[in-house]
């Protein structure tokens, strides 16, 4: 694994990782999901490392802040863990999506995959339904979100929005919250609120009906859409959730839903069953020259 770094229009440098490198035709871009990098979510090292070893490099792109992460005691596992992505634009998404996919494109990768994981699987649908380049091959979805049925069952949610208001107020914004947001992560007041007003990312929204399915349906290239069959942000149908997201897109029968058995939204004890989903995701069902 080597980290990289990937500049964005507005001149912040993105940290990213790599597996394999610019001589194999190939290259998966995986968005990783909120408070999520390699170094804590093991379904990235996991793709990576099978992905490289069949001759398919593998990108995690991270979020402009997936590094700034506060150490706690895990007293279930007697283990110092880490957490948080306090400070995130979700205005920026889109742009830093392109700027992963460039970053490939003047590597010289001859095809390209774009991938991503619960959030960033929104931020990849946000990315091709509005894009008009050409530069992705084929996509893979996993674990997306309804923004809007995420934010109702999350816990202490009311106090997150009132708190970052108050704090945004009394002009504290860039201040962290006194307790973990939704449960799980650090976070400044001004990223809650952004997060919460992120329309370009309800873009699945097909239990809460609040977003918009625009963007899926202008996605031009085929690709798959994978899910835990245990995912608990499916409102209680992993795989209906699935199938509903894919028949907003203009031709669902290019594409194909995978289920992982027994497996949560974030693939937790599945890691290397995922990696292998998507292997045969990209050999079976798209195969590119080189592959």
């Amino acid at each position: 694994m080597e980290i990289i770094r990937v500049n964005t229009p507005r001149g912040l440098e993105l940290k990213g990782a790599m597996w394999g490198n610019n001589t194999m035709d190939t290259v998966v871009i995986m968005m990783s999901g909120i408070c999520s990098n390699v170094f804590q979510n093991d379904l990235l090292p996991a793709a990576g490392e099978l992905l490289s070893s069949n001759n398919i490099a593998f990108i995690a792109g991270h979020a402009m802040d997936a590094f700034s992460m506060i150490a706690y005691s895990d007293f279930s596992t007697g283990k110092q863990r880490y957490t948080g992505v306090v400070y995130d634009d979700f205005s920026l998404v889109y742009e830093d999506v392109e700027a992963y996919v460039k970053y490939a494109k003047e590597l010289g990768f001859k095809n390209i995959v774009l991938a991503g994981h619960s959030l960033g699987s929104n931020k990849i649908i946000n990315y091709l339904g509005n894009t008009a380049d050409d530069f992705v091959d084929y996509f893979i979805v996993s674990s997306p979100v309804d923004l809007a049925y995420w934010w109702k069952v999350m816990p202490n949610v009311s106090l997150c929005l009132e708190t970052a208001k108050k704090f945004v107020e009394d002009g504290r914004g860039k201040e962290i919250l006194p307790f973990l947001f939704g449960g799980f992560s650090p976070m400044c007041a001004e990223t809650v609120l952004g997060f919460y007003n992120a329309y370009n990312l309800k873009n699945c929204p097909v239990i809460s009906h609040d977003g918009e399915t625009s963007s899926l349906y202008s996605i031009k290239i085929s690709g798959s859409f994978v899910i835990g069959g245990k995912d608990s942000m499916a409102a209680g149908d992993p795989k209906g959730f699935m199938n509903q997201i894919n028949a907003c897109c203009k031709n669902p029968e290019a594409n194909q839903v995978v289920v992982v058995p027994e497996a949560s939204h974030i693939f937790y004890g599945k890691h290397k069953e995922y990696a292998a989903v998507m292997l045969e995701c990209i050999k079976t069902h798209w195969c590119p020259l080189g592959v």
